[in-house]
């Protein structure tokens, strides 16, 4: 099976002033194609640290990070955001939609950068995907939050990226909701997508096929 994701020995320290402190402790981890991890922890345990770094929004301190068998750990800044853009779609607690722009466009977004000429088609092809294509020129404020959450892993998912990095995609959400996004994850998996994601509520993470615990900075269970 293709390894989608490999840390090798990565480290991430960080420094204040004189203190000196380790996020990540000699991790490795490997998903393969098709995977669907859960990655759970207590608050500063280093499960966010981790992510960052499979997102290529930071770099391990030492260590490697290959992501679909190629070194990233060593990229340049625009070499990591042409990765970002094209290889790994990202869910957010949080949503990050443009408030007075409806559906269509927060999904094109990612298009934009990358300089793709049917944007629109594609963006309702990713809405149809999460079951909105009745909400294609509905803002922010005329969607529910579970629905909020379906246009963002629409966004996600419009390039077609072959790696999903969800963070908490159902902190902000009711238990209804919240399974109803997780119902979406987990269709995406099955449809041969590999997915990553954060949380700390068991019941979320029960919806992966594999979950691993961080503690000060270490895998302690896979």
């Amino acid at each position: 099976m293709k390894k989608v994701i490999e840390l090798i020995d990565v480290t991430k320290t960080y420094f204040t002033g004189a203190m000196e402190f380790s996020a990540l402790k000699n991790v490795n981890l490997t998903v393969e194609a098709g995977d669907f991890l859960a990655i759970m922890g207590p608050s500063g345990s280093g499960k966010s640290t981790c992510m960052n770094i499979l997102g290529c929004l930071d770099r391990p301190s030492r260590g490697r990070y290959l992501l679909d068998e190629k070194e990233v750990s060593t990229l340049s800044d625009s070499e990591l955001a042409e990765i970002r853009n094209k290889k790994i779609g990202f869910v957010f607690q949080t949503f990050n939609l443009l408030p007075r722009t409806d559906a269509v466009h927060n999904v094109e977004l990612p298009l934009i950068y990358s300089g793709a000429k049917n944007r629109k088609e594609l963006a309702k092809k990713a809405l149809d995907m999460v079951g909105l294509s009745d909400k294609y020129k509905n803002k922010q404020n005329e969607l529910s939050g579970g629905q909020q959450q379906r246009v963002a892993i629409a966004r996600a998912l419009v390039t077609n990226p072959s790696l999903v990095l969800a963070d908490e995609p159902t902190g902000n959400l009711d238990t209804k909701s919240g399974e109803e996004i997780m119902k979406i994850f987990v269709k995406l998996n099955q449809e041969g997508k590999t997915v990553v994601l954060i949380t700390h509520e068991p019941d979320i993470a029960a919806f992966a096929k594999k979950t691993i615990h961080f503690k000060d900075g270490e895998i302690i269970t896979r």
